[in-house]
């Protein structure tokens, strides 16, 4: 791009169209609405925007608007095949009065620290800020294309995803949304959540397996082609709610612009200063999201990712080989319960030169031998990035630790995070201004958090922990909370990691095949 065509773009007056392509096939490119319909690549790969815009606003333009305003300076870029009265309706109908602060993403200081809380949607997690508003992204998207089969919504989640998802798409017209999630690993008030979730077009199905298992599945229903053929015949076409879908990473890209724009407006930081972003990992999307803002402009440091016990991604940005060979660990942050990391695919194909071919080889190997090694002039380009965990013991020590030091109560998975910056601070004495992600309400995890805090209310049902949670912490109970104390179970299905296919045709009303 020549020097005066960025200058021109950087102040808002072009924007450069941004068009898709398979991680494992680039030499096909779709529009951003095209993209999003499909979810996945039909090869297996991943869609990646084929470069990173530049933001048009500089950070102090950016730090006189509201979220919503954000949303729309951040999401046109990616988007461009949106007109702005189909991107801006998509963001005013996701970012309305289910989140119950006017803030969207409040940044709350502890410790010197800032905790960008993400979890006050509808169903208190961060899975909310982007699948808030991908419903409104597909439907568009899909009128956009003349699309007029009915699209089924098929993910798999290790607990917020599968909730976010479900409030999303429910009675969305011309969908149908299947959530698989593994039946015991997560959380009761996870659980909870999901099969009570009104909707006649929603689906919710338990399997004995754990994430990975849920999340190999909806790819290999994903890739089938004798499926997807029948489903076609139906009426009927699948895309995807997970973070593979581009859908879900763009909206996410949006509060790290907007977290930096706020520390600048409260006097936190001055323009141009770097700041550093802690994000707890499991799937890869969030921080992927947190580095694709870095790219855009926002003036990040290190980018941290924490991990808990299953820390096959610390064990990468440590040796630079990816291995899923190890014993799966249920954990007190089940959100993070993942061996195979998928987007870091994306990561991993940008770190390649874009070269498709060298990706494919990779995740074939992931795929086939449940690993695969990254070259040394690959492992030189992950300068940006530092990789820690946190243990059990070490994550509830850290819940105890914040709340008796400033009354302030963590969720597990964000304990996690706020650990592994502790050893991050420790090992690099680097004291640059940082924002920790805070991606759910310690409501969801309520037993592993005041337990955390004294063994004691160990002896509590989960709605009296929940009270009591409330009454320590001095915050209300939300909303999402209190809608399930009495709500009616109206999902109980569940079935072998096996199964899955069938259970999807026995939904949809194809074929013969049932469980």
């Amino acid at each position: 791009m020549s020097s005066a065509l960025h200058n021109l773009q950087k102040k808002g007056e072009i924007t450069m169209e941004v068009y898709y392509s398979s991680t494992r096939d680039n030499s096909k490119k779709i529009t951003a609405s095209q993209a999003i319909l499909q979810g996945l690549s039909a090869d297996g790969g991943l869609f990646v925007p084929d470069h990173i815009p530049a933001l048009s606003h500089s950070m102090k333009e950016l730090a006189g608007m509201s979220y919503q305003e954000t949303a729309y300076e951040v999401m046109k870029l990616f988007l461009t095949d949106f007109t702005e009265e189909e991107l801006k309706t998509c963001i005013a109908r996701a970012y309305d009065a289910k989140f119950d602060t006017d803030m969207i993403a409040p940044l709350v200081e502890a410790e010197g620290t800032y905790y960008l809380e993400l979890f006050h949607g509808s169903t208190i997690a961060f899975k909310d800020m982007a699948l808030s508003i991908l419903p409104h992204l597909m439907i568009t998207s899909a009128k956009k294309n003349h699309v007029e089969n009915e699209i089924v919504i098929l993910t798999a989640t290790s607990g917020d995803t599968g909730k976010a998802a479900l409030a999303g798409f429910a009675n969305v017209a011309g969908t149908k949304i299947i959530v698989f999630y593994p039946k015991n690993g997560v959380s009761p008030i996870q659980e909870k959540q999901m099969v009570t979730q009104k909707g006649d077009n929603t689906f919710v199905v338990g399997i004995h397996g754990n994430f990975d298992d849920a999340q190999t599945g909806v790819k290999k229903l994903f890739n089938d082609k004798e499926l997807a053929a029948e489903m076609a015949a139906h009426g009927l076409q699948f895309s995807s709610a997970n973070s593979i879908n581009i859908g879900r990473l763009v909206p996410q890209v949006v509060y790290y612009v907007y977290a930096y724009a706020q520390l600048l407006k409260e006097g936190k930081i001055t323009e141009g200063e770097k700041i550093n972003v802690v994000v707890p990992t499991g799937n890869f999307g969030n921080i992927l999201a947190a580095f694709y803002a870095k790219n855009m402009g926002v003036p990040i440091g290190k980018l941290i990712c924490a991990s808990n016990e299953n820390k096959v991604l610390f064990d990468f940005f440590q040796t630079g080989d990816y291995d899923r060979n190890r014993e799966f660990k249920l954990t007190s942050s089940p959100s993070m319960d993942i061996l195979i990391s998928s987007n870091l695919e994306r990561l991993i194909y940008r770190i390649a030169g874009s070269d498709p071919l060298k990706n494919a080889a990779m995740m074939k190997n992931l795929s086939e031998q449940g690993s695969y090694q990254i070259t040394p002039e690959m492992r030189g380009q992950l300068s940006d990035f530092y990789g820690n965990f946190a243990d059990e013991q070490e994550t509830a020590e850290r819940i105890k630790e914040m709340y008796e030091n400033t009354g302030y109560v963590l969720d597990t998975h964000t304990a996690v995070a706020s650990a592994v910056y502790q050893k991050y601070v420790a090992d690099t004495k680097d004291e640059t201004k940082t924002v920790i992600a805070s991606t759910a309400s310690p409501f969801k995890f309520t037993r592993s958090v005041m337990n955390a805090i004294d063994p004691k209310y160990d002896a509590m049902g989960d709605f009296e922990l929940v009270d009591e949670l409330s009454r320590i912490a001095n915050v209300a109970v939300p909303k999402a909370v209190e809608e399930i104390r009495t709500a009616p179970i109206l999902h109980d299905h569940v079935c072998d990691k096996t199964e899955m296919k069938a259970v999807v045709k026995q939904f949809l009303g194809i074929g013969k095949e049932s469980t």
